[in-house]
C-alpha cells in the first residue's frame, strides 16, 4: 500500500529558507536517485506524520513530481517532536529494495502459563523484495511458544517475493524461566 504525497518544487534553499517553510507547515524535502538530478521539493507536514504514523515506506508523489519514491530517512529535531527534513529515493513499483520492517507479537503463548516469561529480542527485520509489496509490519505467531522454546527469524511469514537478508538464526522471541535472586542472609 502506498500513500500519496502532494510536492512542490523549491526555488530557496539553505537553513534561513527551510526555516521559513517549517513554519508555513511544510517540511523540505529530498528526491534522488535512478541516476537523475536531486530535486528539492516541499510536502505538507500533515501528510508525511500520516506515511510515518502508520509506518508506510513507499509513496507516490503528486503535484510538481509525479513519481514513486522510497521514505528513505527521516530527520527529527533535537526533542523528536518536530520534522526537520526528509530524504525520498526513486524506486519503480517492481524494483527489489532492502529495507527494514517492524515485527509485531500475535497471539498468547502457552509458555507463560507453564511459569516462563516472554523475552521478545529482534524488533525488526532487514528483507529485500518488489517496492510494491513492503509491508507495513511483519508478525510473529506465538501461540505455540512453549517454556523454553524460541521463534526465530527464519519462521517469520514474508511477503510474496520477499527475501529474508537478516541472518535467519536470530531469536525474535523466546519463552523462559523467570530468573530467581538468591537471598543474601
Amino acid at each position: 500500500m502506498s500513500d500519496t504525497l502532494v510536492v512542490k518544487k523549491r526555488e530557496k534553499v539553505g537553513s534561513s529558507a527551510t526555516r521559513r517553510l517549517r513554519g508555513e507547515g511544510q517540511i523540505p524535502v529530498n528526491l534522488y536517485g535512478h541516476g537523475e538530478a536531486n530535486a528539492s521539493l516541499s510536502v505538507p507536514t500533515e501528510q508525511v506524520l500520516a506515511v510515518i504514523k502508520h509506518g508506510g515506506k513507499l509513496v507516490k508523489l503528486s503535484g510538481d513530481i509525479s513519481e514513486t519514491a522510497l521514505l528513505r530517512e527521516v530527520q527529527w529535531d533535537t526533542y523528536s517532536k518536530d520534522i526537520i527534513h526528509v530524504d525520498l529515493l526513486r524506486v519503480s513499483e517492481k524494483e527489489l529494495v532492502e529495507t527494514t520492517v517492524a515485527v509485531e507479537l500475535k497471539g498468547t503463548a502457552p509458555g507463560i502459563t507453564e511459569g516462563g516469561v516472554l523475552q521478545f529480542v529482534l524488533h525488526e527485520l532487514h528483507i529485500e523484495c518488489p517496492a510494491i509489496s513492503i509491508p507495513e509490519k511483519l508478525f510473529a505467531n506465538i501461540n505455540d511458544l512453549h517454556l523454553g522454546k524460541a521463534i526465530h527469524a527464519s519462521a517469520i511469514v514474508l511477503p510474496e517475493g520477499a527475501k529474508l537478508t537478516t541472518d535467519p538464526h536470530l531469536v525474535i522471541v523466546s519463552c523462559v524461566a523467570p530468573h530467581k535472586e538468591e537471598e543474601v542472609a
